[in-house]
């Protein structure tokens, strides 16, 4: 796998083109907007002088690692020779089965193509292309160049020679792959995501507030972060998308999302993104404070 094409240049897309870039493998990084691509490459150069300064990596690593990257307004034209496209576009459906059919018709027959999906059935975008074997989920954790686990999702008609080649891939990165089938959730975000959602529920009914509820998850449970902190940080617009996700493959209403997480998408308060979710976040600032929502 010599050509890479990364689609998206949002937080997961700039962290999965510095992986592969690092790595030693040429990649480009694909989006609608050159100003988002600027803005990526920009976040990968900038978390390049992290890892120099903290003596993980040395210049000429950095170097190396932006040569390998290039950037691409269009679609069709970066795709022609990749042999493997990893999506990481925003987590709707309808983008993504419009994104896999144009793939299908403007890759190599060879070519693998790959989904960042957290939630969306590999299946169910495979059946946008003819090469259904040869479409697969790779999930990485955000943010990428630190978090290890890789989920490799084989989708109903996913050849076995394919999968074997992603988890031998992911493994060269650094990554510890885990494959898993594709159901709703796949694994990670079917246990993480009704967590949260209890979470939500249990300030939601006034059990406890927001303090109270991470501070017994990171104490009592070893977790690192709380639960609404992580939503937050994950989007609650994403945990909103990923239960309904949940809620519509299995059909039980123990998925259903809390009505406050609901409320708070609609709002606008989506977290670290938006600047308020459970928490409010000043640029600047590492100190968490309460949302005022929560502090009447």
């Amino acid at each position: 796998m010599n050509q890479v094409v990364v689609l998206g240049a949002g937080t997961m897309g700039n962290g999965i083109a510095h992986v592969f870039a690092m790595n030693g493998y040429a990649v480009k990084m694909v989006d609608i907007r050159q100003e988002a691509l600027d803005k990526a490459v920009d976040t990968i150069s900038k978390n390049l002088d992290r890892m120099v300064a903290k003596g993980n990596i040395d210049a000429a690593k950095k170097a190396s690692t932006l040569a390998n990257l290039s950037t691409d307004t269009d679609i069709a034209a970066a795709c022609q020779g990749a042999d493997l496209v990893v999506e990481a576009a925003t987590e709707n459906i309808d983008l993504k089965l419009k994104i896999f059919k144009q793939l299908d018709e403007v890759c190599k027959p060879e070519a693998i193509l790959a989904s960042n999906t957290s939630s969306i059935s590999i299946t169910r975008i495979a059946a946008q292309t003819g090469r259904a074997d040869k479409v697969i989920g790779m999930h990485f954790m955000n943010p990428v160049p630190v978090m290890k686990l890789v989920e490799v999702i084989r989708g109903y008609a996913t050849s076995d020679a394919v999968t074997a080649q992603i988890m031998e891939l992911s493994a060269r990165l650094g990554k510890v792959p885990v494959e898993v089938n594709d159901y709703p959730g796949f694994v990670a975000n079917r246990i993480l995501m009704p967590m949260i959602n209890e979470a939500i529920y249990s300030l939601y009914e006034g059990v406890a507030g927001v303090y109270e509820i991470d501070t017994v998850m990171k104490l009592g449970m070893a977790h690192p972060m709380g639960p609404l902190q992580l939503a937050d940080f994950i989007g609650l617009d994403v945990c909103l998308a990923i239960m309904r996700v949940l809620q519509d493959g299995f059909g039980n209403p123990k998925y259903a999302p809390c009505p406050l997480l609901v409320n708070m998408v609609t709002a606008g308060y989506l977290g670290a993104k938006s600047g308020e979710g459970f928490y409010k976040y000043l640029a600047g600032s590492k100190e968490l404070q309460v949302s005022s929502m929560f502090n009447k």
